[in-house]
């Protein structure tokens, strides 16, 4: 492999690691965000929906942009963005800031997202083998290094533009100096000529439609651990206060270890064989924590979510690019819309479900959705002539273009 190639793959796992540091730092001080600008009760579902909203717009939007830009151009001007926004969060005074902060953050986040997928799929296309999951690794590692962050601001007391600006000047110029080795693109001149040429002629939705499902199911799973864990422990399950802290923790941690070793189980069984796994383990989590007992055995359920989740998000976005391998760009962005849709329902659902019936009966309804991932794990089976399941390309012929700054 080039040396190229293994920059391009650095740098690239570094901005999500930035990304994930990045947002931990935004959802974990959502309580002293609320303090700061005497944001009510009522109106923080508000400014909360707005994100997620704005940003499948930024995913829609970079569809279009990616047709006159390279990808990679993109991460480097929207990297920066997402982080002055989060500093813009830290340092305002009123709430009409704040709104312009967010609504920042959400449209770059958007881009930033789909941008770097589509460098994702491009270069596990480039290199023949997966090498997806070990992206998302990077970001699961970003998250526990920001909600460790987080926990000492919030432990020291900290104002929150303290907390954040360290973070920013540091992650600033590393990511752009990062930047300046993105790969993009196919493996040859052919093959972006005719990359270029389909990105124009449109995707065919009812194919994409199954990952766009399998998306939205495993973010509903995903919003359901990081906004409901710690009162289900507390509320339902009899946990202190302290413990119920914990389950997102560990959660964080078995999707960075499953992510770890997820590009392994898929070059020696396959992505359909790792999507089912990945299902049936996320949906025992879920009856595991609507029918545990007590406070460990439902941090054991949470377990078994992050490790049975953690394959799925990073699969589906391969599995677009091997669907689309001549238009994967507008692929990609149209797929991470559903990121935010699952994003946007799930929270909303456990809680009202929670509110209205029992929270343990509300748990079952992601296990249900997670399940109906089986229905669409053919979807992830790779194309005789492509890589994957056991037709992985043994080297690289050739590294693409690269980017080398503006």
């Amino acid at each position: 492999m080039t040396d190229v190639l293994r920059r391009g793959r650095a740098s690239l796992a570094f901005s999500f690691l930035a990304q994930g540091a990045t947002f931990a730092l935004l959802v974990t001080r959502i309580p002293a965000i609320q303090d700061r600008y005497g944001v009510s009760d009522a109106l923080l579902p508000v400014f909360l929906a707005a994100v997620p909203v704005l940003a499948g717009v930024g995913s829609v939007t970079t569809e279009q942009l990616v047709k006159r830009i390279r990808p990679s151009l993109l991460l480097r001007c929207l990297q920066p963005v997402v982080l002055l926004a989060l500093l813009g969060v830290g340092a305002g005074d009123h709430l009409a800031e704040l709104g312009i902060a967010l609504a920042a953050f959400g449209l770059a986040v958007g881009g930033l997202d789909a941008s770097m997928n589509m460098l994702g799929v491009s270069l596990q296309r480039t290199y023949g083998r997966s090498i997806m999951l070990s992206f998302h690794a990077a970001f699961s590692l970003g998250g526990i290094v920001g909600a460790s962050l987080a926990w000492v601001g919030a432990h020291w007391h900290l104002a929150l533009w303290v907390s954040y600006l360290p973070v920013v000047a540091v992650l600033l110029p590393a990511t752009l100096v990062g930047s300046r080795w993105y790969v993009d693109g196919g493996s040859s001149a052919v093959e972006e000529q005719e990359r270029e040429r389909a990105q124009g002629q449109g995707i065919v939705f009812k194919l994409l439609l199954p990952l766009c499902l399998v998306m939205t199911f495993a973010y509903i799973g995903d919003s359901t651990v990081s906004n409901w864990s710690a009162k289900y422990l507390k509320d339902v399950l009899g946990s202190s206060e302290q413990l119920s802290t914990v389950p997102y923790n560990v959660y964080m941690v078995t999707t960075l270890l499953g992510r770890s070793l997820g590009d392994t189980g898929v070059r020696r069984f396959g992505a359909v064989a790792v999507v089912r796994l990945g299902a049936v383990v996320g949906a025992l989590g879920f009856a595991v924590v609507a029918v545990a007992p007590g406070a460990w055995a439902g941090m054991l359920g949470f377990t078994l979510v992050g490790l049975g989740l953690c394959v799925l998000v990073p699969q589906t976005f391969a599995a677009a690019g091997r669907l689309f391998p001549n238009a994967s760009d507008a692929a990609v962005a149209r797929l991470n819309i559903f990121n935010y849709v699952g994003f946007l329902i799930g929270s909303p659902l456990v809680g009202a479900l929670g509110d209205a019936w029992s929270y343990r009966w509300a748990m079952l309804v992601p296990m249900l959705l997670v399940l109906v991932t089986l229905f669409y794990a053919r979807s992830f089976a790779p194309q005789p002539d492509r890589y994957g399941g056991g037709h992985e390309r043994p080297r690289t012929a050739d590294v693409g273009r690269g980017s080398n700054g503006l």
